[in-house]
């Protein structure tokens, strides 16, 4: 048994990637979630219009941020700054009583909110200060249910499970059924299997896509009040971001076990830092940072935005843009690892003369020459070899 003790501690010790995981990752995701983990709101973007505007916000206090004034705008003006994300909270101060204007797809702020709303009224009514209460408005999503912002998240959360990690089994199930060397032989360029990975995922993930969003709107009742147009460009672009992070992660992975490991340190993350269960303003400054490198981030303030607000293109263009630098940045990654498995092949077949002459006289590297016995054995060999 002590042989046996020993020999599984020798291991571990050579398997370094799975020793850091069971080591490293714990204290990490300690470290990280405990800064994340947090429903508390200290900060809230607001805007007020009206010629009242600046008397008004004066006295607002904290948590309220006022972000941006607006004199000689009105109601419409507010509700525009809502729908377009840019506060939380939105005033109106004109001749007639107040009106504040609550994002309600904004759950935990808009709770935030109301509450600061009430406390300040209790203690204006203590201190024997007769105001007028404001009327308060809570709009795109007036009941603060939690179905109505968390299934459109739930959409990319689907997404990031099929094209993280179901994909990224593709090319660890390559190297352990001995089809690589295959490929490898193949005339193929590397961005010809890095989309051929990704398509068929990608057709079953858009399905799963459209069942998810129905079944929201159909069965439990979260409105669709934008354009399907704009969430399905911004679905692609999305499912092309996690699918090549599934396909990058199984490029870098030995077996299906070490493949699945990464993809849950990628997953993890996305749920929990990405707005989609705690407020980003509530996540400390340190680790907030991390959230802006997430897919799952942008793709929340597009389902969100255009399910419940109603946002169109022009308001929605930053997390399109960030979505599709990372899409390049993941599409260039796994590109270079795909060609790193496949260059050498590129000899093999530049210097190949006619059609059953063999190779073309000249010198010829190990690799070339390896991936020549291969191809003129035929795939059974190169099965075999494996």
């Amino acid at each position: 048994m002590w042989a046996m003790i020993v020999k599984e501690f020798r291991q571990l010790r050579r398997d370094r990637r799975t020793l850091a995981m069971m080591i490293v990752l714990p204290v990490l995701l300690l470290i990280v979630f405990g800064y994340a983990a947090s429903f508390d709101v200290s900060t809230i973007p607001t805007v007020a219009a009206g010629p009242q505007a600046a008397a008004v916000t004066a006295h607002l206090g904290r948590p309220f941020d006022v972000v941006a004034t607006a004199p000689d705008e009105g109601r419409t003006w507010a509700e525009q700054q809502l729908r377009d994300g840019k506060a939380a909270v939105a005033i109106v101060a004109g001749t007639g009583p107040v009106q504040v204007l609550i994002d309600g797809s904004q759950l935990f702020t808009a709770k935030a909110a109301l509450a600061a709303l009430a406390a300040k009224q209790q203690a204006a009514s203590r201190a024997g200060v007769v105001t007028q209460p404001p009327q308060v408005t809570v709009l795109y999503n007036p009941e603060l249910t939690t179905k109505d912002i968390m299934i459109p998240g739930l959409c990319g959360v689907v997404l990031v499970f099929i094209g993280t990690i179901i994909t990224s089994l593709g090319v660890v199930r390559e190297r352990q059924s001995g089809t690589l060397e295959q490929l490898a032989v193949m005339p193929l360029h590397p961005r010809d299997v890095f989309l051929g990975k990704i398509v068929p995922y990608f057709g079953v993930a858009a399905l799963d896509l459209a069942i998810v969003v129905g079944v929201g709107v159909g069965v439990f009742g979260v409105p669709f009040n934008g354009s399907y147009a704009v969430f399905g460009l911004g679905s692609v672009l999305f499912l092309f971001v996690t699918l090549g992070l599934g396909v990058l992660i199984s490029s870098v992975s030995e077996n299906q076990g070490q493949a699945i490991q990464l993809s849950m340190m990628v997953m993890l993350p996305q749920v929990l830092l990405s707005g989609l269960i705690f407020p980003l303003s509530s996540i400390a400054a340190g680790v907030r940072w991390i959230s802006y490198l997430l897919p799952l981030t942008y793709f929340n303030q597009i389902s969100r935005g255009v399910m419940l607000r109603a946002e169109p293109l022009s308001a929605l263009w930053q997390p399109f843009l960030f979505l599709a630098l990372l899409g390049l940045i993941v599409f260039t990654l796994a590109t270079l690892r795909f060609r790193r498995y496949l260059a050498p092949a590129s000899p093999h077949r530049s210097n190949r003369g006619p059609a059953g002459a063999g190779p073309a006289p000249g010198p010829a590297t190990p690799a070339a020459g390896a991936l020549g016995e291969v191809a003129s054995a035929g795939p059974g060999a190169a099965g075999s070899a494996s």
